[in-house]
């Protein structure tokens, strides 16, 4: 017997209704009476009994559908293609998402299209778990573990939407676990002090200040890179901003080493002017840090300690996994944490100075005054020397 029921994130009802198969489903009446609502709940329903019966081909089942969403909402169905679906969440995203999200996000949809194929112009409910799960195994062989496992998260989200609106039953991608890293993969370490000098020898100043303030400050490449003349309070010795990633803003102590290489640099009477000209350009045309990632890979090369990585057809290239070599501009935040630790900070002041957030410090509930986050920063060795 056909019903309704009104989900909490959309105003219409949804009819339920059996399918030829005794399964249970439900779909989006598009109407807020409930009326002419429960009218297309049951020719939902008389129209999946005559299919059930052999009456309807497909094709004449979704025309009966088609007109009844027709009679709703004096319109025409929207495709509920795989790809056409996909098309509409992608265009959703692009007024929700920065560029630089969004465009990851194009980056899934397109390898999963062409991963389904066939599937790809078909009704979206024919997508099942193991299209999906397929998905995610040749991405972790072609990129990563954590990479497929972000990819699957994008999935989730889209296929969430996609129930939501009462185009599919259920989620398949939900149904898909995520991958747990390889045993075998290179973990992330701090750098020591040795290595540190040894690398700023084979910088050049631009990326020796950006060094040292990943170092002295444990922020992200990307929010380093983007620093403006703005961000710098000199009378104060503070550097102030939001982090990108989290939307977390960060007050922090200049520590002695960086205070000194911030007042030789050139001052601009801009203070919208960026710190580093070229990582900032970097940044302002590509919306993400993975070209400056691959610039301080080449200075670890230089320094003799990382290997070269090569795109030509030996398997090295971008269509296999990449080796993740176990340091990288990202250790930087490691060697503050560590440094921070081992010289007695405690690990609550720790999070507030890199930006972590835990039921210790929560950046809502819980600030840890400056004059504390200063004699932090002051226990910090000095590279430069």
């Amino acid at each position: 017997m056909a019903s309704l029921r009104k989900h909490p994130r959309s105003p219409f009802y949804f009819a339920c209704y059996t399918l030829s198969d005794g399964r249970r489903t439900q779909r989006s009446t598009g109407t807020t009476d409930r009326r002419q609502a429960m009218t297309i709940a049951l020719k939902y329903e008389d129209a999946a009994r005559e299919a059930s019966a052999g009456r309807f081909v497909e094709s004449r089942a979704r025309k009966v559908i088609a007109d009844i969403y027709a009679m709703a909402n004096t319109e025409v169905l929207p495709n509920s293609s795989t790809s056409a679906f996909l098309k509409v969440w992608l265009d959703r995203k692009s007024l929700e998402a920065d560029e630089g999200t969004h465009q990851r996000y194009t980056g899934v949809i397109t390898q999963f299209l062409d991963h389904i194929k066939h599937k790809a112009a078909a009704d979206i409910k024919k997508v099942t778990a193991l299209d999906v799960s397929g998905f995610r195994d040749a991405a972790a062989q072609r990129l990563s573990v954590s990479t497929a496992n972000l990819m699957l998260k994008v999935l989730r989200s889209v296929f969430a939407t996609a129930r939501r609106e009462g185009l599919i039953d259920d989620n398949p991608a939900e149904r898909v676990t995520i991958l747990k890293r390889k045993t075998n993969s290179t973990g992330r370490r701090p750098f020591t002090m040795l290595e540190l000098k040894n690398i700023m020898k084979h910088a050049d100043d631009e990326w020796r200040g950006m060094i040292l303030f990943g170092l002295y400050t444990g922020q992200r490449l990307g929010d380093i890179a983007s620093l403006t003349w703005q961000n710098i309070d000199l009378a104060r010795k503070e550097i102030r901003f939001t982090t990108d990633k989290t939307g977390r803003r960060q007050i922090l102590p200049l520590a002695g080493p960086l205070l000194k290489f911030v007042k030789k640099l050139p001052a601009s009477n801009d203070p919208a002017a960026p710190l580093f000209t070229r990582a900032s350009g970097v940044m302002q045309r590509q919306g993400r840090s993975g070209n400056l990632s691959n610039q301080f890979h080449k200075i670890l090369v230089a320094a003799g300690y990382a290997k070269k990585r090569s795109h030509h057809s030996t398997g090295k290239g971008r269509n296999v996994s990449r080796e993740q070599n176990e340091i990288s501009f990202h250790s930087l935040r490691h060697t503050a944490t560590t440094l921070l630790k081992s010289a007695g900070v405690s690990d609550a002041v720790v999070r507030e100075f890199i930006g972590h957030d835990s039921p210790t410090v929560s950046k809502h509930y819980t600030h840890i005054p400056t004059a504390i986050l200063r004699q932090a920063a002051k226990k910090l060795p000095d590279i430069i020397k």
